[in-house]
């Protein structure tokens, strides 16, 4: 066979657990007709648990359903978007769910952006309605936008009482430089409060006709190489057709008897597609933290027995030699998860040896609804992050063309299924570059330089934007960074090309080393270590130390901000 044929025999397949196949039944349902069969079968079930305060799924539903009957009278209809400013809570999940019943499309956004931020992605989603924690609302102020709709919620306002006084100076503490606006200004500004429109409206929706294949769901927003985010086009089918492919892959499930720990943030799409949706669309309950603290989520885990923990790999390195990690029984989960980056094998290692228990790490992007990739729960292959998930396609192309490589050599993940994304919005020639034809099926160009091994299994060398070039030579930037995390006094590290006329670009790594190891280590002896491991021309030419790095929203370190630092410089 050639590569082509090896690819669309998916040898995979031979490694699916047992009784898991690659059929997918995807009902043709939109995402709340998928979550109103839930809260019907499981009514009395809770839904959400928020520092305490217990919501079932019949109240969940009836204050969505009320949410969706103020919007509706707010003049929010058919096709329009609402943007969500909010830190995870169960005002999230109420107009999540409350915007797509009447139509409309969700856009969410980071809590952590700035108003220049803010404004760029109201005015490109098309968004006149926009739901916002009030200690955000200053942001929306500045973006000097004129908003049919702001809706002010209160992170308080779900909280138990004791917890409200609580709830109010912690986050004051987070978000200390913001205020709140006042009682006079919300009336004399026009703005609109979340728990009036609560109160006042009856869970009497309009009857919309939902499309699932044709309908737009969210509008979320990822970074590009350059430039401002841009908007990827999720359908209610693809999300729908997500939540089968994973319910297929994880048949351990069971629905409407599992409980999942909510931290990862809302507004990212792992956070909002496998755990949020994920969750509320299976019947689970859902425990919810509006920030990461590490000590009340290891507690609620043991105090409500989570069934499922889903990280980020910068969470699993700090927890592997966190005092209070052990409080956790990590043998009872059926499932740890990980996503949004790579999982470096010395924390797998360190991991493994802390808790008697694997990671199971995963492969996804925004374009693909969150998931193309997961690894086999009976066999997980280290430095692998799995197969694709039933119902995909996928291969490996040249990252300069478009022939097929063989197993074992690396280029350009492709996938074709049916969670892959529309497009991207008002973006046509970035959709174009993205979304190619082969022999008349729809396929996504990931920029993500993989290969595949000869049972299936894909392995991630780098992004094709983070490929450095040095004398000719191709340098996985990620390589390198695995180096120095095997250094035992370096905590964190990222590596970037930067420009230079003679060779290509000049490797620069920036390390940031262990608190009782700074100003004991110099740059030499970091090349030095380098030299032993890597070839000649992996090794980097400049190392900087640095007390912390630039970080994504999902706590991997960033490249872009390295990269432009360098540039700059």
């Amino acid at each position: 066979m050639n590569a082509k044929e090896i690819y669309a025999a998916k040898p995979w397949l031979k490694h699916y657990p047992e009784g898991v196949t690659d059929t997918v039944d995807i009902p043709a349902l939109s995402v709340p007709d998928l979550f109103d069969q839930v809260a019907g079968k499981f009514a009395d079930k809770t839904a959400l648990i928020f520092y305490g305060k217990k919501i079932n799924y019949e109240k969940l539903k009836e204050e969505i359903d009320r949410f969706a009957t103020a919007l509706s009278d707010l003049g929010v209809t058919q096709g329009d978007t609402v943007a969500l400013y909010l830190l995870n809570c169960p005002q999230y999940v109420i107009a999540y769910f409350a915007a797509l019943k009447i139509g409309a499309k969700i856009t969410p956004m980071s809590p952590v952006y700035t108003s220049h931020e803010i404004k760029h992605q109201i005015q490109d989603s098309d968004a006149m309605t926009v739901v916002c924690q009030d200690i955000l609302y200053d942001n929306v102020e500045k973006t000097g936008i004129v908003l049919k709709n702001v809706i002010l919620t209160n992170i308080a306002e779900y909280l138990p009482a004791l917890k409200k006084i609580l709830g109010k100076s912690a986050f004051g503490k987070v978000y200390g430089d913001l205020h709140v606006p006042t009682p006079k200004f919300i009336k004399e500004a026009g703005l609109i409060q979340f728990q009036d429109l609560i109160k006042k409206y009856q869970p009497n929706p309009p009857k919309v006709t939902i499309n699932p294949v044709k309908d737009i769901a969210a509008l979320p927003y990822t970074g590009g190489t350059t430039g401002l985010p841009k908007a990827a086009i999720l359908t209610h089918a693809n999300m729908v057709a997500l939540q089968a492919q994973v319910r297929t892959f994880w048949p351990f499930f069971e629905e409407g008897n599992e409980l999942v720990i909510a931290f990862l943030p809302f507004f990212h799409i792992y956070g909002q597609v496998v755990v949020m949706l994920g969750s509320l669309c299976q019947g689970f309950t859902m425990v919810l933290f509006t920030t990461p603290d590490i000590d009340d989520i290891l507690s609620a885990m043991e105090r409500y027995q989570a069934s499922a923990f889903y990280g980020v790999p910068t969470l699993y390195e700090y927890l592997k030699e966190y005092e209070k990690t052990d409080r956790v029984n990590w043998k009872r989960l059926k499932l740890i998860a990980c996503g949004a980056d790579t999982l470096h094998e010395s924390t797998i290692e360190a991991w493994e040896r802390r808790t008697g228990t694997k990671i199971f790490e995963g492969y996804g992007m925004t374009e693909t609804t969150a998931i193309s990739h997961g690894s086999p729960i009976h066999r997980p292959k280290k430095g692998s992050f799995g197969v694709p998930l039933p119902g995909m396609k996928a291969a490996i192309v040249e990252y300069e063309g478009m022939n097929f490589v063989p197993p074992g050599e690396v280029g350009e993940l492709i996938l074709s299924g049916p969670n892959i994304m529309q497009g991207y919005w008002k973006r046509e020639e970035g959709t174009r570059e993205a979304l190619i034809d082969i022999d008349g099926e729809k396929w996504l160009r990931t920029g993500d330089l993989v290969s595949m091994d000869e049972e299936g299994y894909f392995h991630f060398f780098d992004r094709k934007r983070d490929l450095i070039k040095f004398k000719g030579y191709s340098v996985f930037a990620r390589h390198v960074e695995e180096v120095l995390y095997n250094h035992p006094k370096i905590k964190a590290a990222g590596v970037v090309g930067v420009p230079d006329p003679k060779v290509g670009q000049l490797i620069k790594a920036y390390v940031v080393l262990e608190s009782e190891a700074r100003g004991k280590i110099s740059e030499e002896e970091i090349m030095n270590f380098c030299k032993e491991n890597l070839a000649h021309y992996k090794v980097p030419k400049i190392i900087e130390f640095r007390g912390e790095l630039p970080k994504t929203d999902v706590g991997k370190v960033s490249r872009r901000e390295l990269r432009e630092e360098a540039e700059e410089t």
